[in-house]
C-alpha cells in the first residue's frame, strides 16, 4: 500500500502562499524594470540617432534584437511611449515619432476629478501670480493697444453668458489671452494644461451673476491699469483678483 504524502498544516500552507506571492511580485517588478529600461534605451536611441518628428523607429523585431528584449517587453515599452505622446503606430509604416506631449499632459491633468483644497488653491493661484503678477514688467513691455482691445472684448462676453460654466470659460479665455501677451508658447501651453483645476477655482461659489458683475468689474479695473501703464496698481488689482476666492476652499483633510 502506497503511503499518502503528509497533509500540509496551516503554517506550511501560509509559508508556501507567501513564497508564491513574493515570487510573483518579484516577477512583476522584474518585468516593470525591463520595460522601464527599454523605454530609456529607446529615448537614448532617439537622441543619439538624431531622430525627429515624422521619422520611423526600428521595427519590433529590430528592437528585440538590438536590446535583447522580448516581444512583450517591446510592445509594453511602445505603449508607454504612445501614452507619453511621442510615438504613433501607423499601418504599414510602424512606429513613427510625433510630438503630442502637451496634449497627453492635458489629458492626464483633466482626469483629475478631486475637489480643490485650500492648499491646492494656494499652489495654483501662486503659480498664476508668478505669470500674471510677478511678470508685470514683461507684460507691460509687450502689451499693445490691440491686446487691450481684445481683452475688453472678451470681458464684455460676461454680460451675455447664460450659465456659470459658460462664464468660467470666458474667464479662462480672458486670462489665457493676457498670458499670451508675453509671447512664450511654452508658458501658455502649461497654463492651458492646468485649465481643469483653474476652472474649478473660477467656478467655486460663483453664479452667472457673480461673473457678470464682480468678475467683469475686476477685469475692467485690471485693464484700466494696463491702459494707464500703472504697474503698481496692476499688481495690486491682479493679486487681489486671484486671491479673492481663498475663503471658499477648505483645508485638505490629513490622510489616515
Amino acid at each position: 500500500m502506497t503511503d499518502l504524502p503528509p497533509k500540509m498544516d496551516d503554517e506550511t500552507d501560509s509559508a508556501t502562499a507567501t513564497h508564491s506571492a513574493a515570487r510573483e511580485a518579484g516577477s512583476q517588478e522584474t518585468k516593470a524594470s525591463a520595460v522601464d529600461e527599454l523605454v530609456d534605451h529607446i529615448r537614448t536611441l532617439i537622441s543619439e540617432d538624431g531622430l525627429k518628428v515624422g521619422d520611423s523607429l526600428p521595427t519590433e523585431k529590430e528592437l528585440c534584437e538590438r536590446f535583447h528584449a522580448g516581444r512583450n517587453t517591446v510592445r509594453e515599452a511602445m505603449r508607454i511611449l504612445k501614452t507619453y505622446g511621442v510615438v504613433k503606430v501607423r499601418p504599414k509604416v510602424g512606429a513613427v515619432l510625433i510630438d503630442e506631449r502637451m496634449a497627453r499632459a492635458f489629458d492626464l491633468f483633466a482626469f483629475n476629478t478631486l475637489e480643490v483644497s485650500r492648499e491646492t488653491f494656494v499652489d495654483i493661484q501662486g503659480f498664476r501670480s508668478l505669470l500674471e503678477v510677478a511678470s508685470f514688467e514683461l507684460l507691460f513691455d509687450k502689451v499693445t493697444a490691440e491686446d487691450i482691445a481684445d481683452l475688453h472684448q472678451v470681458n464684455k462676453e460676461f454680460l451675455n453668458a447664460k450659465t456659470a460654466v459658460d462664464a468660467s470659460e470666458i474667464d479662462f479665455r480672458f486670462h489665457t489671452r493676457l498670458v499670451a501677451v508675453m509671447g512664450n508658447k511654452a508658458i501658455l501651453d502649461v497654463y492651458k494644461i492646468m485649465k481643469p483645476v483653474i476652472m474649478k477655482i473660477m467656478l467655486k461659489a460663483k453664479t452667472v451673476q457673480t461673473f457678470s458683475t464682480v468678475t467683469y468689474s475686476e477685469h475692467a479695473e485690471i485693464l484700466e491699469t494696463l491702459e494707464r501703464r500703472d504697474r503698481t496698481a496692476y499688481q495690486y488689482k491682479m493679486k487681489s483678483h486671484l486671491d479673492a476666492g481663498f475663503r471658499h476652499f477648505e483645508t485638505a483633510k490629513p490622510a489616515e
